[in-house]
């Protein structure tokens, strides 16, 4: 999974230019056309969203907007691919400096999915998605 993680332009800069969401929307052709996209999004401003937080005795609502942005995901990629290095080479062509305004960055985490056969326990999310037919390598 390709993260996008958020920012202060994120949930309060200005809209990306035009040759920026051009730019996003040719790179994310090139994934559909290269059979690694399987899915994208972006997430609305963190003004509105909540987050839920657990303790062994209560959960607690907190909502929008969050002090450290850096910590949020403002969209994400999943792709399916071969390798872990074909993900990094996939998020080295990203256009996102094209998004970068008043000296702000812009920062993607990559990571791997879990495969469901890596828990030691089999259960019924491991059954789900053989019957699914998920394949291992997805990041």
């Amino acid at each position: 999974m390709m993260m996008v993680k958020a920012n202060k332009q994120a949930d309060a800069g200005p809209k990306p230019t035009e040759e920026a969401l051009v730019a996003m929307h040719n790179f994310n052709e090139e994934l559909r056309k290269a059979g690694v996209l399987l899915d994208l999004g972006g997430l609305t401003p963190m003004s509105r969203g909540a987050l839920v937080r657990y303790s062994r005795s209560q959960c607690k609502v907190i909502d929008g907007p969050f002090a450290e942005a850096k910590e949020l995901i403002a969209g994400y990629s999943l792709l399916e691919v071969k390798t872990f290095a074909e993900a990094i080479e996939w998020a080295k062509r990203a256009p996102f400096g094209l998004l970068v305004q008043d000296g702000e960055e812009w920062e993607v985490e990559l990571r791997p999915l879990f495969d469901p056969t890596e828990f030691d326990v089999p259960g019924e999310a491991e059954e789900r998605a053989k019957r699914l037919g998920e394949k291992p390598g997805k990041a």
